[in-house]
């Protein structure tokens, strides 16, 4: 559903009859994400048929009709796959239950040409298994028939249904034909049963609107943030991309996401998505939008939680035989929407997950259908950007949508984008899929012999394309930069062919490993497709193991793919410098905008210091070096007690530091350490951040020891983490509960085979491959985990970098701007400069 003008509500044909129509069971056997893919990836297939069915055979036509409902309309549209013309004597003897007509029918058939709605689908499963055409795609080419034949006066209309396998090819076909009279009641009980949902509709986006109508901005504008919220408003207007360096504390996200719910609101858009790359960064956009409720906002806004996190069950595994509320999923689901949309706006986590329960549904599947109903949409970037998990619901008919994207923290797509859409192919693991489905050929377990024929065909496949890998395996030392794959993908593809066939004679009940590997195999060749001068295809042994990886490393043009299925995108961080290298990262396009928003806060609150003589290189890493990184941790401690955070390069850094503390401090340390500990839990991370929120630490005032007793030495926390992990970006510690932060090194990764890759693909481009590879990365952490300090206006705190790397030309140079007050020290100095900076407060 989508807002059009106040009294119009916009649906497309298939939204409303995959709406209306679902009932039964969720079932991923049958309906994996396998295929869910096929029914969107047949586009070229569509194409072929459309080109073989002659010249009276027109095809994507488009087709609207409004239905007057009491105070609104509803427009109906879509594009019918084909529209043909046929003798209608003909068409008929294709009709079983047309063979006998009785006299008031036959007269809607006296036509000579009788014109047919083509509703084409690729699928995977067997055509010829098929008895009858899936009830949604037959109602979804009635509803085209109806408004064809009301446009243009036919008195008879036939449909059908055409279905090709995507792979062979093979097609199967279904007919019928209706009178006029039958295909308009017919869609009358099909509006009917859709009404109510109207006006659920109507009424929602009527309160959007006249809720946004007048509404001002929540706060006070900060220095910057008028400048911001008009920037963003802007580009919205003018359907651009806009890209943003705005400093913490600013307050981004508000100045980001009211200007485009006001430009919703007036009609330059339909839906706001705000994507964020971490889970926290997701709860503070969830707070403004209820900041704006409680001023009178009228919005329904929903957060997307991932599978595993808001599935009850143990293991995630979606069929009526294994989840109670998989088991007449579809039955239920629609009232549950209801209930919740007429009583709950904030669709969140908790809610979700309570409706669920009361009406025993998914709520993974429930919270996506929510989002159908919702203008803000939260969720992680993959929900726009991945191939293998956006929206297929809002973006899998590549139609543009009326919709605004919000990227936060948007330093963080570029590796994301790269991942997504870099690919791999391990030959152990082709290996070991070969066998797996040998043994089941030559030990049929399978009740039918197709599978076990199909299980042949797979190894017999597998072992072909492990053949290919093997010999490119003898080419390959290290690394090899591949100048193409075009004869490795005809044998991957001939694979995937296979073991897609096998899976569709098993009901997708495969070993989990096989059913893991047919993902990454599908993956492969679908990037393969893709693959142009933004790839470094390349094969290489790693840990034994022999591997071909088509890394993307430029992933510009396929974001920017992803955005054009909107109207505008805003790019936004804390951290986006320079600019040049993320724009370059994130679209091929040339007129997209950029604002840098200066800092409105008073450099004087905030000491920035960088050492002289520490470096975190990994050849100076040695006992002394870790012994002065924590001799500098003591003395900025010592100097103001209170709550402090100590980024390492690494995680085995940390560690080494721990030690030397440990065995320097033992029972009587100079302060409360807490640590990042490796694959923590939500609850732990946020146990973890409640230390600080806790507990303002006091000075070392002997009267106020007593309340701070949990605490050791000078009362302060330290904790110690590490550079761009979950604590080093997204989390908001205001006041006292944040008053340092100590970064030891520059952020840079260590050198790598991928990382000599990008370096090369970049001087190939003419740019500094070093900088794009390692440095611009690498620096943006730093300025990450500095930022976690001053938060607002009335924070001080002090920030040190640890590596004298950080005062070459080359790094100083990148510095925010107000980063330029910034002094040197070293280990005789530190502790009198920060005395220095607390006693100007004293």
């Amino acid at each position: 559903m989508t807002m059009q003008s106040s009294d119009t509500i916009r649906i497309s044909v298939r939204n409303l009859v995959e709406f209306i129509f679902r009932s039964g069971d969720i079932d991923n056997r049958r309906t994996g994400a396998k295929e869910k893919q096929a029914m969107e990836a047949g586009s070229r297939l569509h194409r072929k048929i459309q080109r073989q069915m002659g010249s009276t055979y027109e095809s994507e036509v488009s087709l609207k009709q409004e239905v007057e409902m009491e105070h609104f309309r509803i427009r109906i549209e879509g594009r019918a796959d084909g529209i043909f013309s046929e003798k209608t004597s003909h068409f008929l003897k294709k009709v079983p239950h047309r063979d006998e007509m009785d006299s008031e029918e036959a007269v809607f058939f006296q036509s000579d040409t009788l014109y047919v709605i083509d509703e084409i689908k690729g699928i995977y499963r067997d055509p010829r298994k098929m008895k009858e055409p899936v009830p949604v795609h037959k109602a979804q080419a009635m509803c085209y028939a109806y408004i064809y034949a009301l446009q243009n006066h036919q008195s008879s209309m036939g449909v059908q249904m055409t279905y090709s396998h995507l792979e062979t090819e093979e097609i199967r076909r279904f007919y019928d034909c209706f009178t006029f009279p039958e295909l308009r009641k017919w869609f009358e009980e099909l509006m009917g049963q859709y009404e109510r949902w109207a006006r659920l509709e109507q009424s929602m986006k009527k309160n959007l609107i006249e809720s946004l109508r007048g509404m001002e901005f929540p706060f006070s504008y900060r220095p910057g943030q008028r400048k911001l919220a008009v920037s963003v408003y802007r580009s919205i207007e003018q359907k651009a991309e806009l890209f943003i360096q705005a400093p913490t504390g600013i307050g981004k996200t508000m100045s980001v996401l009211f200007p485009a719910l006001k430009a919703m609101g007036e009609g330059m858009g339909e839906r706001v998505f705000y994507l964020t790359a971490k889970t926290i960064t997701r709860t503070v956009a969830r707070e403004a939008f209820d900041i704006l409720r409680r001023r009178g906002l009228k919005i329904h806004s929903v957060t997307i939680t991932a599978k595993e996190k808001i599935c009850p069950m143990e293991v995630c595994i979606c069929n009526p035989e294994s989840c109670s509320r998989a088991k007449g999923h579809f039955d239920r689901v629609n009232e549950a929407l209801y209930d919740m949309l007429i009583h709950e706006e904030c669709l969140n986590r908790e809610n979700v997950s309570e409706y669920a329960e009361r009406y025993q549904v998914c709520p993974f599947e429930f919270n996506l259908d929510l989002t159908l109903w919702s203008r803000g949409i939260i969720c992680d970037y993959n929900y726009v950007f991945d191939p293998n998990v956006y929206l297929r619901r809002f973006f899998g008919e590549n139609i543009q949508g009326n919709y605004i994207f919000l990227v936060d923290e948007a330093h963080n797509l570029p590796d994301r984008a790269r991942e997504m859409f870099s690919a791999v192919l391990v030959k152990e693991e082709v290996l070991k899929a070969g066998k797996l489905m040998k043994e089941i050929a030559d030990i049929p377990l399978m009740d039918t012999p197709e599978a076990v024929r199909a299980a042949a065909r797979s190894s017999r496949a597998l072992k072909s394309l492990n053949k290919q890998l093997l010999s490119l395996k003898k080419e390959t030392d290290q690394v090899m930069v591949l100048e193409g794959i075009s004869n490795l993908y005809e044998y991957s593809l001939r694979a995937q062919e296979c073991i897609s066939s096998f899976l569709e004679e098993t009901g997708n009940q495969a070993d989990e490993e096989l059913l893991n590997f047919f993902f990454e195999l599908r993956h492969f060749n679908a990037m393969c497709e893709i693959l142009d001068d933004s790839y470094v295809p390349y094969c290489s042994v790693e840990g034994g193991r022999f591997q071909v990886k088509l890394l993307c490393a430029n992933p510009a043009v396929n974001v920017h793919n992803c955005i054009q299925r909107g109207i505008s995108t805003v790019f936004f961080s804390a951290t986006m410098l320079p600019m040049h290298y993320y724009r370059e990262l994130l679209t091929t396009e040339e007129k997209a905008y950029a604002i840098y928003v200066d800092s409105p806060f008073d450099n004087s609150r905030r000491l920035l210091a960088v050492s002289e003589d520490v470096s975190s290189r990994y050849t100076m890493r040695n006992p002394v070096q870790y012994g002065r990184v924590l001799d500098y941790i003591i003395q900025v401690t010592a100097c103001r007690a209170g709550n402090y955070m100590v980024f390492f390069p690494s995680y085995q850094y940390m560690m080494e530091v721990v030690s030397i503390f440990e065995e320097r401090y033992g029972e009587n340390p100079p302060f409360r350490l807490i640590r990042q500990e490796q694959g923590m839990s939500e609850n732990d991370r946020d146990a973890f951040l409640k230390e600080f929120a806790r507990t303002e630490r006091r000075g070392p005032e002997p009267e106020s020891r007593p309340e701070q007793s949990e605490t050791a030495g000078n009362c302060s926390l330290v904790g110690f983490c590490v550079i761009g992990g979950i604590f080093s970006e997204g989390i908001d510690l205001t006041g006292k509960q944040l008053i340092g932060a100590v970064v030891v090194g520059t952020g840079l990764a260590q050198i790598s085979t991928e990382g000599e890759l990008l370096k090369d693909y970049f001087e190939k481009k003419g740019r500094q491959g070093y900088d794009y590879a390692y440095r611009f990365p690498g620096i943006n952490k730093v300025f990450q985990a500095a930022g976690r300090v001053i938060r607002t206006a009335e924070d001080r705190g002090v920030v040190v970098l640890l590596d004298n790397r950080m005062l070459l030309e080359n790094h100083v140079k990148l510095f925010p701007m107000d980063w330029d007050n910034y002094q040197e020290v070293n280990i005789n100095t530190i502790g009198n400069t920060v005395k220095d900076f607390w006693g100007e407060e004293d």
